[in-house]
């Protein structure tokens, strides 16, 4: 049985859904009760309370696991007390690429490493999900703001991340691994208003945001060193956060999808 965590969100949701699809017996974990597909078992808990997730972990092989929560060791912990041999870790492209920054990633990663359990780490570079910030702005003014509006980032659907997770989690031979996902190309936030606007069939105008008002934007709902981070990521990347990775391909058989497919699939919310 595979215990997935943050089950609600764009990786995890789309994560149950396939390994039930697979035929697999799934315990979907979220803090909020959530309805989940038929046959999967759904465990409220929170990572912030290590305790609450031995319930959910009753009889699991292996284990999808969230950033989330303050305690990696603890949480590892009640992992191996429930007799879980395997954790797949969704950690950050930045866990690599700036690690002085994402200090939190960077945890988890060293506790699971350190777990004695098989691991295997995930790091996603952005998501192309992250243009649901956009969605009022576009459903009411047809407006998208963003800052660096010519710099391309190699952004990754949620559903490749699923699906990666699904195959790491179900196939041997991922122990000790660390894959970097990507996209299939880099993309600029112009270019992503573009394509949601072709996704509706209606223009979608760009506004370039200054560095100083994306900054208080992002301050109010992400902490300041994290903000700072990701602006940096934003705006001067380096080649590192630039490059696509081979890994998506690698592990699915096929190229990652395109900006403009999520767009396509998720186009009700922008209307």
């Amino acid at each position: 049985m595979f215990v997935v965590t943050g089950a609600t969100g764009n990786v995890g949701r789309e994560l149950v859904r396939v390994l039930a699809d697979a035929g697999e017996r799934v315990t979907a974990v979220s803090r909020q009760p959530a309805p989940v597909p038929p046959g999967v078992r759904h465990s409220q808990a929170d990572l912030a309370d290590p305790a609450g997730l031995r319930t959910a972990m009753e009889g699991a092989d292996a284990l999808f696991l969230l950033v989330a929560g303050e305690d990696p060791e603890a949480i590892l912990d009640q992992v191996k007390s429930a007799g879980v041999r395997r954790v797949v870790l969704l950690s950050s492209q930045g866990a690599g690429t700036r690690p002085h920054i994402y200090r939190h990633p960077v945890a988890f990663e060293e506790a699971v490493r350190e777990s004695g359990l098989e691991w295997t780490i995930l790091r996603p570079c952005g998501f192309d999900s992250n243009a649901y910030a956009w969605a009022e702005s576009i459903r009411t003014h047809r407006t998208a703001a963003a800052p660096f509006a010519e710099v391309g980032l190699p952004t990754i659907d949620p559903a490749d991340i699923a699906e990666v997770a699904a195959v790491v989690l179900r196939q041997a031979g991922h122990a000790g691994r660390t894959y970097e996902l990507t996209g299939p190309t880099p993309i600029t936030p112009r270019e992503r208003a573009e394509a949601i606007g072709g996704a509706l069939g209606a223009p979608v105008r760009f506004d370039e945001q200054t560095r100083e008002e994306a900054r208080a934007q992002m301050l109010a709902f992400m902490p300041e060193p994290v903000v700072d981070g990701t602006l940096a990521i934003l705006g001067e990347p380096t080649p590192e956060e630039q490059k696509v990775s081979p890994d998506v391909e690698l592990l699915l058989g096929r190229a990652p999808r395109a900006f403009a497919d999520w767009a396509a699939r998720n186009v009700a919310a922008f209307r």
